[in-house]
C-alpha cells in the first residue's frame, strides 16, 4: 500500500482500500491514513478515519484527526459538529480549541480565534504549540510587540517549533515592525543555519534600511547567485549601488533586472532615473515611457518623464502627454505647472492661464512657480491677480529684494 501511495496510483489505492480495512491492524490503518493525508489523498484518508471511528467511536483523538481532515476537504459543518462533541474536561480539548482558532483565523474572525487560543492557554499555559499559535495570530494582526515577546520567549527555550525556526520568525516580526537593526541580527543568525532566498533578501533589506549598503550588496549578490529569478533583488541591489554613488553599476543591475522581469514598472522607473544620473537622457526617456506604458497612471514615472521633457523645452510633447492623461480622466495638479509653462512658451495663453490657475493651490509655497505665474499675469494684463501672487512671494521671502522691487511696481 505504501508503495502504491508513493507512486500516486489512485486506482491502486482504491483497489487496496477495502482489503486494508478488513485485514490491517488499526494502528497500521491509522499510519496509512496519515500517509494518505501527507500525499494529498484526502478523500481516501477520510475513508480510513471514518472506518476507524466506526471501530472506536469513543476515541477522542480520532474525532479530532478526522475533523481537521474534514476542514481541509471543505466539509466544515460536520467538522465543527465533531469538534463540539469533545468535552472540555477531556485532555484532548486544547487540541480542539487550537483547531477552532485556526479555522476562525482563516475565516478572518480574529477576535474569536484569539479567544479560543486564550482558552487553550488557560488549560495549558506553558504549551509551546499554543504559545506559538498565539504569536502567529498576533503577527498576522500586526500586534508586533506582543508577537515578538512570545517568539522571543519560545526562542529561549527551543530553536524550532512546528518545523519553523524561531529565529526566522523573530527576524520577520522585527523587520515588519521597522526594527531593522534587530531584524538584521536575527537574519544573520538564521543564515548561519541555512541559506535561503527569502532570508538573504530579508537581511539585505534590513541592512539597506540601516544604511549598511555594503552588507546589503553582499547578500543581494549572493541572492542573485542562489536564485537569479528572485526579481525583487534587482531593484534593491541597484538602489544599494546608487546609495554608494556607483551609478553605472546601478544602471547595469537594473538593466539585468529588466531582462529577467520585463513587466515591472518600478524597474523601468529606476532605470530611467539611473540613466539620467549617467547622462543618458535618450535612454532615460525610453525607460520612463516603458514605465508609463505599463501603468498609465504611474504618477512618479509620469512626473519624471514630463519633467525631463519640460527641461528640454519639448513643449508640444509635454502638452500632448498631459492632454492625453486628462482625456483619460487622470487629473493630477502637480502636472499643471508643467502644462502652464509649456502652453505659455507655445503662446497659447488661454490654456496657460487655465493651468496656472489649477496649479496655484499646490504650488503657492514654491517661489520659482510663483515668479513665473506673476510675470505671466502681468504680461497677460491681469495685474490684480499678479499683485496677489507677488504679495505671496514677499510673504514667503520677505528679505528677497527682487520680490520687494516687483511689489513696488503695483504701488
Amino acid at each position: 500500500m505504501i508503495e502504491v501511495i508513493e507512486q500516486g496510483n489512485l486506482e491502486g489505492i482504491q483497489d487496496l482500500m477495502e482489503q486494508l480495512k478488513i485485514q490491517a491492524d488499526p494502528n497500521v490503518q491509522y499510519e496509512i491514513a496519515e500517509l494518505l493525508v501527507n500525499y494529498g489523498f484526502l478523500a481516501e484518508a477520510d475513508q480510513l478515519f471514518e472506518h476507524l471511528q466506526f471501530l472506536f467511536p469513543e476515541e477522542t483523538q480520532l474525532k479530532i484527526d478526522r475533523a481537521v481532515l474534514l476542514m481541509d476537504i471543505g466539509n466544515e459543518d460536520e467538522a465543527l459538529e465533531m469538534f463540539m462533541s469533545v468535552r472540555p474536561d477531556e485532555p484532548e480539548y486544547p487540541q480542539v480549541l487550537l483547531a477552532l482558532a485556526d479555522y476562525y483565523q482563516m475565516q478572518g474572525l480574529y477576535e474569536v480565534a484569539e479567544q479560543r487560543i486564550n482558552e487553550a492557554l488557560e488549560l495549558l499555559p506553558t504549551e509551546p504549540l499554543l504559545r506559538f499559535a498565539k504569536a502567529e495570530l498576533l503577527l498576522e494582526l500586526g500586534r508586533l510587540a506582543e508577537a515578538a515577546r512570545l517568539y522571543g520567549e519560545l526562542y529561549e527555550e527551543q530553536e524550532e517549533i512546528a518545523g519553523i525556526r524561531l529565529v526566522e520568525r523573530l527576524a520577520e516580526v522585527h523587520r515588519t515592525g521597522a526594527a531593522f537593526e534587530e531584524a538584521l541580527t536575527y537574519y544573520l543568525k538564521a543564515l548561519d543555519y541555512h541559506v535561503a532566498p527569502d532570508l538573504l533578501f530579508g537581511a539585505a533589506y534590513s541592512a539597506f534600511q540601516t544604511q549598511m549598503y555594503e552588507t546589503a550588496i553582499k547578500h543581494l549578490e549572493e541572492l542573485k547567485e542562489v536564485d537569479p529569478d528572485y526579481f525583487a533583488a534587482y531593484l534593491l541591489l541597484a538602489e544599494s549601488y546608487a546609495m554608494q554613488e556607483e551609478n553605472k553599476k546601478a544602471l547595469e543591475i537594473i538593466q539585468e533586472g529588466i531582462k529577467r522581469d520585463e513587466y515591472d514598472k518600478e524597474l523601468y522607473l529606476f532605470a530611467g532615473k539611473m540613466a539620467l544620473k549617467n547622462s543618458l537622457p535618450k535612454e532615460a526617456e525610453q525607460y520612463l515611457r516603458e514605465a508609463v506604458a505599463l501603468d498609465g497612471e504611474y504618477m512618479e514615472a509620469i512626473l519624471t518623464l514630463v519633467s525631463l521633457l519640460a527641461q528640454d523645452e519639448r513643449d508640444e510633447e509635454v502638452v500632448e502627454l498631459i492632454e492625453i492623461l486628462r482625456n483619460d480622466d487622470f487629473d493630477w495638479s502637480t502636472l499643471s505647472a508643467f502644462a502652464a509653462q509649456s502652453y505659455d512658451r507655445l503662446e497659447d495663453y488661454n490654456r496657460a492661464y487655465e493651468f496656472y490657475t489649477l496649479a496655484y493651490n499646490d504650488h503657492k509655497e514654491d517661489p520659482a512657480f510663483l515668479e513665473k505665474y506673476a510675470y505671466f499675469l502681468i504680461e497677460d494684463g491681469k495685474r490684480g491677480e499678479a499683485h496677489e501672487v507677488v504679495k505671496r512671494l514677499v510673504a514667503l521671502q520677505p528679505d528677497e529684494p527682487t520680490w520687494l522691487d516687483l511689489l513696488q511696481t503695483f504701488e
